[in-house]
C-alpha cells in the first residue's frame, strides 16, 4: 500500500511540476519547450536528476557553496537544466543565464505550487 502512495505522489510531482514548466516557460523568452508532453517530460527528467546527479554535485561543490553562503546552488540548479536541455529533444535553454533565470523562477512557481521537484518526500 505505501509503494502505491509513493507512486501517487510521484505523479502528482510530474503533473504540478510540468504545469511550473510549461508557466515558467511562457514567462521566459529564452526557454522553447516545443509541447506539453515535452514540459511534463522535462518535469520526470529533473526529478530523476534531482535524484542522482545533483546531491553528487552538492558534495563535491561545498567548500565553495558555504563561501557563497548557499548562492552557489543556483548554479548548480542552473547546470542541471542545461544538462536536462542537452538528454531532452524538443526542450532548449538559450545559455547559461537563461537556465539560472529559469531554476529561479521555477522554485518560485513550485513554492507557490507546495511543490518541489525533488522526489525524496
Amino acid at each position: 500500500m505505501e509503494n502505491s502512495s509513493k507512486a501517487g505522489n510521484f505523479l502528482v510531482k510530474i503533473i504540478i511540476g510540468g504545469i511550473s514548466v510549461l508557466i515558467a516557460e511562457f514567462l521566459l523568452p529564452g526557454i522553447h519547450v516545443d509541447s506539453v508532453m515535452t514540459g511534463f517530460i522535462l518535469a520526470a527528467v529533473i526529478i530523476l536528476i534531482n535524484l542522482t546527479i545533483k546531491p553528487i554535485l552538492i558534495i563535491l561543490t561545498l567548500p565553495i557553496t558555504i563561501l557563497t553562503l548557499g548562492i552557489f546552488l543556483l548554479v548548480i540548479n542552473a547546470a542541471m537544466l542545461l544538462l536536462a536541455a542537452e538528454i531532452i529533444p524538443g526542450f532548449s535553454v538559450d545559455g547559461f543565464w537563461w537556465a539560472l533565470f529559469f531554476a529561479i523562477v521555477l522554485s518560485i512557481i513550485n513554492s507557490l505550487f507546495g511543490n518541489t521537484l525533488d522526489s525524496r518526500n
